[in-house]
């Protein structure tokens, strides 16, 4: 028997809806990684969270922008760890303005990180190390607020080094743009930390615009980024990472980005979003409806194929 007989995940089609995976998975409590940088961010796998009421969640993300803007508003998260948060290109995200500002018993905790010391307990949780080091703190701050910072000496020249333990999310939630049932998940364009997220996670679940066939994946193998074996659920989303773009499917909503710092400044009508966007639409088909047609067109890209290559041999 070899190895890939004994392992349950390899042969095994796992594709169910976004309702099924993330009940089976996130839990109240939870440490949750929604993964995305800038791009590819599964937006539809928060709504869905909001939906079913899951709470108190550690949410962990280099950059917790609208999408955990959101949850936090929606009263999921109890904790936040990561490295930079904002509304990229506007400014502050205001949901989790207010619940630091008003965390009077400290009830909301975060901890925060530079990127690199972030993607370093990622690497040691990918890499089954208890902890990674590194010198990026030299200088920083970073350590006074964070106490999981620590400093180890280098048993080969005795040189003190900063270290971070190992980060082993609950669940991590990957969009791509294509994947197999299998949950063999190729994506091209910007990528963030989805490989080192979904190997250090107890469980994944990849989200994919479009769903292919076996053969399509093993066609073009280099642009496999997370492979079947550390995959637990497939979810078949389309347009599952609006308002982020999905490269070669469609573009960024910047006006939403925009509308957003105005709109999550008031909680009255950051209610009625939720209510309308979020709780009020079944599942991504029917808030892909509600969105509009029109939008649709103005967010589709114009197709720039990239050329083949020869992987004979």
């Amino acid at each position: 028997m070899d190895n890939n007989s004994r392992n349950p995940k390899i042969h095994k089609n796992k594709i169910c809806s976004m309702e099924e995976a993330i009940s089976e998975t996130v839990k109240s409590g939870s440490s949750l990684f929604i993964e995305g940088f800038t791009h590819l961010i599964a937006f539809s796998a928060a709504h869905e969270i909001i939906r079913q009421k899951i709470t108190g969640l550690t949410a962990i993300r280099l950059t917790p922008d609208l999408v955990y803007d959101q949850m936090i508003e929606a009263g999921c998260v109890s904790k936040l760890i990561f490295s930079w948060a904002g509304n990229p290109g506007k400014g502050c995200i205001h949901s989790l303005k207010r619940r630091l500002q008003n965390n009077k018993n400290g009830d909301f905790q975060i901890e925060e990180y530079s990127h690199f010391g972030l993607v370093a307990r990622l690497l040691a949780g990918s890499s089954g190390l208890p902890f990674w080091p590194l010198r990026s703190y030299k200088g920083s701050n970073i350590p006074d607020v964070n106490s999981v910072i620590r400093t180890v000496k280098c048993p080969f020249t005795q040189e003190e080094l900063v270290a971070v333990p190992a980060l082993r999310p609950d669940v991590a939630i990957i969009h791509c743009q294509r994947a197999d049932c299998y949950g063999n998940a190729q994506v091209w364009g910007i990528t963030g930390t989805q490989k080192e997220t979904a190997f250090a996670a107890k469980r994944v679940i990849i989200v994919a615009e479009e769903i292919v066939d076996n053969l399509v994946i093993r066609s073009d193998p280099n642009r496999t980024l997370i492979p079947n074996i550390v995959v637990d659920f497939v979810v078949h989303e389309p347009w599952g990472a609006h308002p982020s773009y999905a490269q070669g499917y469609y573009d960024r909503d910047n006006e939403f980005y925009l509308k957003w710092d105005l709109l999550s400044r008031d909680t009255v009508k950051l209610s009625h979003y939720l209510a309308e966007f979020v709780y009020g639409v079944k599942d991504r088909n029917q808030y892909i409806k509600k969105m509009g047609s029109g939008l649709l067109d103005q967010l589709a890209v114009k197709s720039r194929r990239c050329e083949g290559v020869d992987y004979g041999f």
